[in-house]
This record gives structure tokens, sequence and C-alpha cells, in this order.
């Protein structure tokens, strides 16, 4: 795994970088967003709900994916344990949609997070991808 993922630093900044998103999603949705949404009408508060639980989606994914290999990388479960289908990245058809990511209706801050959390999500799918076909 270490030489598919370029190494432990590079796990380990994309894993800080997954918690740091983690964390900032989490603050975003507990405390910013009931302000930012109090004004809105009920399409736009549904459409705000909407795009923060696809972000809480894709970091679910992402991280369920990067303590995987985390666990292999700390010996805990073996390559081929880490390779069932159980520890793909999932939820694409959810994860992968930004069609409302540029919608003007949202707030800044969820527009943000939409795009990094999709970023990150993206980059999941691809390492997830390349060690698996590196694999077979």
């Amino acid at each position: 795994m270490t030489e598919i993922l370029g190494g432990t630093a590079f796990f380990d900044r994309t894993y800080d970088e997954a918690i740091a998103l983690l964390h900032e999603a989490r603050n975003y949705i507990a405390f910013q967003e009931p302000r930012d949404v109090q004004d809105f009408d009920s399409d736009a508060r549904l459409l705000v709900s909407q795009e923060t639980l696809r972000i809480t989606c894709r970091m679910t994914q992402v991280m369920a994916w990067l303590f995987g290999q985390r666990a292999v990388h700390r010996g805990e479960i073996t390559r081929a344990e880490a390779l069932h289908p159980d520890y793909a990245v999932g939820g694409q058809a959810v994860c992968l949609d930004d069609a409302h990511a540029r919608d003007p209706r949202l707030p800044p801050a969820v527009a943000d997070l939409l795009d990094r959390s999709h970023r990150l999500y993206e980059r999941v799918v691809r390492l997830d991808r390349q060690i698996r076909e590196t694999a077979a």
C-alpha cells in the first residue's frame, strides 16, 4: 500500500486533510448553517440540507476508506482483506453528483465545503481504483 499511496507522508497528509475538513463541515453544519438559512424560503433550506447531507456522505465514505487503509498500514488487516468490496469507496452516485454545487442559493461556506469534499472524494476514488488495479 505504501508504494501505491506514495508513502506514509502522502497518506498522513490526505488523512489529516480529511480530518480537518470533517471537523470544519461538522462545525459549519452544527453552528453556522442554522444562522445562514434562517431567512431562506423552504426550497432553499431544503437545497442546503440536501447538499450538506451530500458533504456528510462524502466525508463518511472518505473516512471509512482511509480507516481501512490505515488498518492495512498498521498491520491490523491484510492487503487482501482491504481489497474486499466492503472496503471500497461507496456512494458514488450521490457523492460524485455536483449538479447543485454552484446554485447561487447556497451559502458560500456550503459551496466551498461541497467543492473541497468533492475534490477529496474524487482523489480517494482514484486511489482506491489504483490500489485495486495494481492488485489485480
